[in-house]
């Protein structure tokens, strides 16, 4: 069955985390480090191609205010690109504070800060894609 990605989209990484198969919970499965937008593509369709993958939930960075600033347009070049690579569906979700809720269950959890750093952008990926999975379930 196919599963559907979540990707936290980030300058020096890409949170990554997938659907299990029925669609209700979200895992965390790795970043992917940027190197160049090819090997970030090259990378992502391995990913896609290995867990079934036929939709894409990409976080949106947004200011508190709605309106989309810098890093924001980035994702967006970024969307362009996957959806053009790709042709799959691609679903934007409002990633405000997925990252602060992250860093403050891995702080929770007593994780050091250098393993935070590694794991943060996987868990704000898993926030994204969970968010988007239970809105679905409600539907």
């Amino acid at each position: 069955m196919p599963r559907t990605m979540g990707l936290d989209v980030g300058d020096k990484t890409i949170g990554v985390a997938v659907s299990d198969v029925f669609g209700w919970t979200a895992q965390g499965i790795g970043t992917i480090e940027r190197i160049g937008i090819k090997k970030d593509l090259q990378r992502l369709a391995l990913l896609i191609e290995e867990k079934d993958v036929d939709k894409i939930v990409v976080g949106l960075p947004q200011n508190m205010n709605g309106s989309i600033g810098p890093q924001g347009e980035k994702t967006l070049e970024f969307v362009a690109r996957i959806t053009k690579r790709f042709k799959l569906e691609v679903i934007m979700w409002d990633e405000r504070l997925t990252t602060k809720a992250a860093e403050r269950i891995l702080l929770e959890a007593d994780v050091s800060r250098k393993k935070r750093k590694i794991v943060i952008d996987k868990v704000a990926a898993t926030y994204i894609l969970q968010g988007y999975l239970d809105s679905v379930q409600k539907r």
